[in-house]
């Protein structure tokens, strides 16, 4: 049994890269909590996170002793020793060795073998309507039956409740659907799981049998087309650091189908496939460790394109920062095309249009309105942007706080008095404020670097001449500095939009 004493010695004979999609993530996440294993105190202080990090190890001990018990079983025989034939996965690997960026399809032999029986999946795939897209009824009746077994925390029910409403309320779902009936059974379901919580972290998502398998057969009998999804996870990596193994092991699935004939010309996106392919081939030879995967600009508008007619997600750009260590060729810096934030109203009057990721100084006398400023801007972020976690020090949860929050309150904003062992699942935090926290210039470098995609927005006190209380290091990671220095009125000298000002008692939130 993998336990956390033996997990990193296990997962380095495994080689966590090479897993399959769903243990992937699970690989990620602990990493994550656990800073690649240097420490384990996320893991004890949660109980949400041990359950999920258990039942992980869980999966990952069956899937080892899976391949254990294959391994054992395929090695041949001492007396009677045959020919070892490259399976279809080291066939699709050695592909990116050669100068060729397709990979090769099977050709007909003389020889003729016998016909592979296809696999369960294979079956439902080649029995279901192909379709470019998926529905929002088909997605969310799967999301909710995949959810039985599963722990959960309140929050999570309420963000797929809410992601459900949306799509009501957007008419992405209609009443007339061939699945309005198991759509409003759904929406029960989550508002009585949200009811259920009481005092409890987490739950155990139950689904009766019967009523998993009619959910299940509704989405069964639809199968979004191979290329698309090809497409989407190319996609879904432009712009992040990743490692070369992921860009080998999506080359080595797309080459896989193709010898395999699960993918062939006759596909109406095998062409935008080929130009995948090309690029993912480029990349690891371009980058033996890790790197920014950059698609030319015309290759990724294709893709978009591609990706638009057929009603997929599209991404903007950067989804990350880039490592301060790494030597970018200037002509891949002209490609990036950075993700920004996308600010509206009078905070993008005020602001600008920040990427995402950014960092905030709000500094101002006593009184004179910084906290109502800083708690406005932390609504309207929930609202509109991502979870708000506010770390409110200076004052304390009281009456006073009480009252800033009355036309702000949001289910995606918390608070707390002191700054939490794990942040990782809050998009915005603010420390209000620095000083009382006692915060120094490195704390707020290491809480940046220690989580790179999260936005910081630091308040300060100020000392008797205006300035911010403080060392001016405190300057040099901050994207824009909001100083009040006046009551009700601030200023914004940032990178975005230098000069803006804001009545902060004028129209709030």
């Amino acid at each position: 049994m993998i336990t956390i004493q033996n997990y990193y010695s296990t997962i380095d004979k495994i080689n966590g890269a090479t897993l399959p999609e769903n243990l992937q993530k699970g690989w990620e996440f602990v990493n994550k909590v656990s800073n690649h294993g240097k420490s384990w105190e996320t893991y004890h202080a949660s109980k949400a996170i041990k359950k999920t990090i258990d039942i992980y190890f869980t999966k990952l001990s069956e899937y080892q002793n899976k391949n254990e018990a294959k391994s054992k079983k395929a090695t041949p025989k001492k007396s009677t020793p045959k020919k070892v034939v490259p399976t279809r996965q080291k066939r699709a690997s050695s592909k990116l060795k050669k100068k060729s960026s397709k990979p090769r399809v099977k050709r007909s032999s003389s020889t003729k073998r016998k016909a592979k029986k296809p696999s369960a999946t294979e079956l439902k795939y080649q029995k279901a309507n192909k379709v470019e897209r998926l529905s929002d009824e088909l997605k969310m009746i799967k999301r909710f039956a995949l959810m039985h077994g599963k722990i959960k925390t309140q929050n999570q029910i309420r963000l797929f409740l809410n992601a459900l409403q949306k799509a009501i309320m957007e008419k992405r779902i209609r009443k007339i659907s061939p699945q309005a009936k198991e759509i409003r059974e759904i929406q029960e379901s989550l508002i009585r799981l949200m009811n259920k919580f009481d005092n409890a972290d987490s739950i155990k998502i139950e689904i009766s049998e019967q009523k998993r398998s009619h959910y299940l057969s509704h989405v069964g009998k639809h199968a979004e087309l191979r290329s698309v999804k090809f497409i989407k996870s190319y996609i879904n990596l432009q712009g992040k650091l990743i490692p070369n193994q992921k860009a080998k092991n999506l080359y080595n699935r797309i080459a896989g189908a193709i010898n395999n004939n699960k993918l062939t010309k006759k596909d109406k996106y095998y062409e935008q496939v080929e130009q995948v392919l090309s690029s993912l081939k480029s990349f690891v030879a371009k980058n033996p460790n890790e790197g920014i995967l950059i698609a030319e600009e015309r290759t990724l508008n294709g893709l978009q394109n591609t990706l638009g007619e057929c009603g997929c997600k599209t991404v903007s750009g950067i989804t990350t920062r880039i490592p301060e260590n790494m030597v970018m060729n200037s002509m891949d810096v002209m490609n990036l095309k950075f993700d920004k934030l996308g600010l509206k109203g009078k905070w993008l009057e005020f602001i600008g249009n920040p990427s995402k990721h950014f960092n905030v100084m709000i500094f101002g006398r006593p009184k004179f309105g910084k906290s109502i400023l800083a708690v406005d801007f932390a609504g309207y972020l929930a609202r509109n942007h991502g979870t708000v976690l506010y770390v409110a020090k200076e004052e304390g949860i009281d009456v006073e706080l009480q009252e800033k929050l009355a036309s702000v309150a949001h289910p995606d904003m918390y608070v707390v008095e002191s700054i939490p062992e794990d942040i990782s699942m809050w998009d915005f935090i603010f420390l209000d404020s620095v000083n009382k926290l006692r915060l120094n210039p490195q704390d707020l470098e290491d809480l940046s670097a220690k989580y790179p995609d999260k936005s910081f927005i630091s308040i300060f006190q100020t000392r008797k001449d205006g300035h911010f209380r403080g060392s001016q290091e405190f300057l040099h990671d901050m994207d824009v500095v909001i100083e009040v220095p006046e009551k009700g009125h601030a200023i914004q000298y940032g990178r975005y939009n230098q000069g803006g000002e804001l009545q902060i008692f004028k129209n709030k939130n």
